[in-house]
């Protein structure tokens, strides 16, 4: 079922049985706890639900009661991002949001009310809130005395700091004098290491800067980078802001068509550009492919009839044995994931032995059968098709069938999924905090984002790991080079992000070449499909439903597909009798941006270039820092220091008692409703 856009009103059926009835007088009242709310829901009403409906981890949950708790949950998630709700003679209906209907600020303002009701459930939790009295509460550290405070600026000093600098009228003393009011640096967080101004844990620092979000922090597999940009002019070096890498994903519309690994953009590139070096590419690509499968076990299996020649000439017979092979080991994973032998411990991933025996794996064993049979499948087409040795001419010929075209799409998509968890990475996280915002700090972290240091960092945390998925394919560790060559982000908001806009450095002011620029670049539109809107609460119950009904399609295994969150939530949403594409679609449509480090990027994830060349020059990566921190005051800063309102703003987070600073945790009501009493030199006192 394609998703209604908004257009139409849902019925919902949910498979309930006798709970049937509990669904909708539930709805009744949510229903009618909306509308004496004016049209929304209101965050106590969200919270009461929660409880109502929380996980009881003493008592034992029917069946029935499970799939009633994960329809009821779903429920709150959409009302909460805005979806309407009627119930006519026991008949539920829900309407998705519509921004057409909207300006761009009553969008703006939906989207991030429904963020604020989420974030704010989440701070509501016991073990965050615990987490956060620990963080401001003073310690005795290897450091002295220090909370989360004592890396927070206070407004009123570097608001004078700044109003003296914008008195200045010599262009280069007043340069100097903001370089010693704001001075960033890169600090990658790793492991349990501790700020060496106050002993706190880094990760800690910045988790608790992150509960400042206007959405709520979940956490995503994968890899993840997570950084602190400090001011080192600073009492104790205070945190501008936070930032997060995260690995890629692996569907994104308007992000493959703007790299090429689409199969239209793909083969059109071939069809106007058929050259003899792309043909030898196209060829190499294949052949590293093939090479890069485990096949002893496929070769000393009868059945299948896999002989060597077969790899050099393909046949019908033996590509339709291997794909059913395929389905075969894919059933008996589901049976018997072998869950221990798919998280070796960290020790054993230079071990070929356990990669040999995680390559013989059911799961494994029907990867590489159906990865084998679609190179094959491709191999024999561009055969048939006089596509052999690799020359242009051949590769002319070859491109007028609508076979060779397929294939190539296809081998497109090969491609993408060997570079994009390898030479990209996703922006997860990205912003400044209070007093720094004020001052466009925010676009300070963006570019900072794109230093040597960021590439060198990733380059050295990754590059020596084996790659799970190549090397659990090959049967041997793989460890690939890792040339960070794009970063991909995506806006909070449809409207569009006023941080990243109008980044763009000129290359030529880091030491690089005349005419480039490190920016921000605007790609279009995502379609609105995805599962950010799906609370913890809903993951939960999701979670029991799954695993009570003895799920094995989706374990959570590195290996078993792209996105498992996404397809546990649809596998979920179908037990229970809901329409998966109808609520997985929730129409908030992003802007999505992508960040060039290299201008030869595209041939990098094409597979075409193996060495990218980086626009910023990668040797001496702490002063490419310190560079692109001074443009960053002279573009930006230099002229936001003339506001006197800016200033003012600045100069109203305060870390005296009582603190009023917009880097603090915001629990709802603050100190009112909660009970808070705090105080900057004793922390938490009640």
């Amino acid at each position: 079922m394609a998703p209604n856009n908004g257009r139409t009103w849902l019925n919902l059926n949910p498979n309930l049985g006798e709970e049937t009835s509990q669904f909708v007088r539930f709805c009744c009242r949510l229903e009618q706890e909306i509308r004496d709310n004016g049209g929304l829901i209101s965050s106590s009403t969200l919270k009461m639900f929660r409880k109502e409906f929380a996980l009881g981890p003493n008592r034992p949950h029917p069946l029935g009661e499970i799939k009633l708790r994960v329809t009821q949950n779903v429920m709150l998630d959409l009302i909460a991002q805005s979806w309407r709700l009627r119930v006519d003679d026991n008949a539920v209906r829900i309407h998705s949001p519509s921004p057409q209907s909207g300006s761009p600020s009553d969008e703006k303002e939906r989207i991030r009310r429904g963020h604020l009701l989420e974030r704010d459930s989440q701070l509501s939790k016991k073990s965050v809130v615990a987490f956060v009295k620990s963080m401001e509460r003073k310690r005795l550290t290897s450091k002295g005395w220090h909370s989360v405070f004592s890396v927070m600026r206070d407004g009123r000093e570097l608001s004078e700091k700044l109003r003296r600098a914008a008195l200045i009228d010599n262009d280069q003393e007043k340069a100097s004098a903001l370089e010693e009011t704001i001075s960033p640096y890169i600090q990658f967080v790793e492991g349990d290491e501790t700020c060496e101004k106050t002993g706190l844990k880094l990760r800690d620092i910045w988790r608790y800067l992150r509960l400042t979000w206007v959405n709520s922090y979940k956490s995503v597999p994968g890899r993840s980078i997570m950084i602190l940009i400090r001011d080192a002019a600073g009492p104790n070096h205070p945190v501008i802001g936070i930032a997060a890498l995260g690995s890629s994903v692996v569907q994104q519309k308007v992000r493959d068509q703007h790299i090429g690994w689409d199969a239209n953009s793909f083969t059109e590139q071939l069809i106007q550009h058929p050259s003899t070096k792309r043909a030898e590419q196209l060829q190499s690509s294949l052949a590293k492919l093939i090479g890069g499968i485990y096949l002893d076990d496929l070769l000393e299996d009868s059945s299948l009839e896999l002989q060597r020649k077969h790899l050099r000439k393909p046949t019908h017979s033996i590509i339709e044995r291997l794909r059913s092979e395929s389905k075969s080991a894919r059933h008996l994973h589901q049976l018997n994931p072998h869950l221990s032998i798919h998280k070796p411990k960290a020790k054993d991933l230079t071990n070929r032995k356990i990669w040999e025996q995680k390559a013989r794996t059911m799961l494994f064993r029907s990867k590489r059968c159906v990865h084998l049979a679609n190179l094959l499948s491709i191999r024999m087409t561009f055969q048939e098709h006089g596509f052999i040795t690799g020359s242009g001419k051949e590769l002319k010929e070859a491109v007028r069938s609508t076979h060779v075209r397929a294939a190539l799409g296809q081998l497109a998509r090969l491609i993408k999924a060997e570079h994009v968890g390898i030479d990209m990475m996703d922006i997860t996280v990205c912003g400044a905090v209070a007093p720094y915002n004020a001052v466009l700090g925010g676009k300070l972290v963006c570019m900072l984002l794109g230093s040597p240091e960021v590439v060198k960092y990733y380059a050295d945390k990754y590059g020596q790991q084996p790659s799970i998925i190549a090397s659990s394919m090959k049967g041997k560790p793989v460890r690939r080079p890792h040339n960070l060559a794009l970063l991909c982000t995506t806006s909070l908001y449809g409207v569009g992000s006023s941080q990243y806009n109008r980044v763009k450095v000129p290359t030529q002011f880091l030491g690089g070449r005349r005419g480039g620029k490190l920016q921000y670049e605007h790609l279009g539109y995502s379609v609105g499909f995805g599962s950010f809107h799906f609370s913890q609460e809903t993951l939960g119950w999701i979670k029991f439903l799954l695993g009570r009904q003895g799920n094995r399609r989706v374990n959570s295994i590195f290996g078993e597909g792209v996105n498992p969150l996404m397809r546990k939530i649809r596998e979920a949403l179908d037990s229970v009798g809901l329409a998966g594409d109808e609520i997985l679609w929730h129409g908030n449509r992003r802007v999505v941006y992508a960040v060039p480090l290299a201008s030869n990027y595209r041939e990098i994830l094409l597979g075409f270039n193996k060495r990218p060349l980086y626009l910023v020059p990668q040797r001496n990566a702490p002063q490419r820092t310190m560079m692109l921190a001074a443009y960053w005051r002279e573009r930006w800063l230099s002229s936001r220091i003339n506001n006197s309102d800016i200033l003012d703003k600045v100069a109203g987070h305060t870390l005296i008692h009582p603190i009023r600073h917009g880097a603090r945790v915001p629990f709802s009501n603050d100190v009112a409703e909660t009970g808070y009493l705090w105080d900057v030199r004793e922390g938490y006192l009640g």
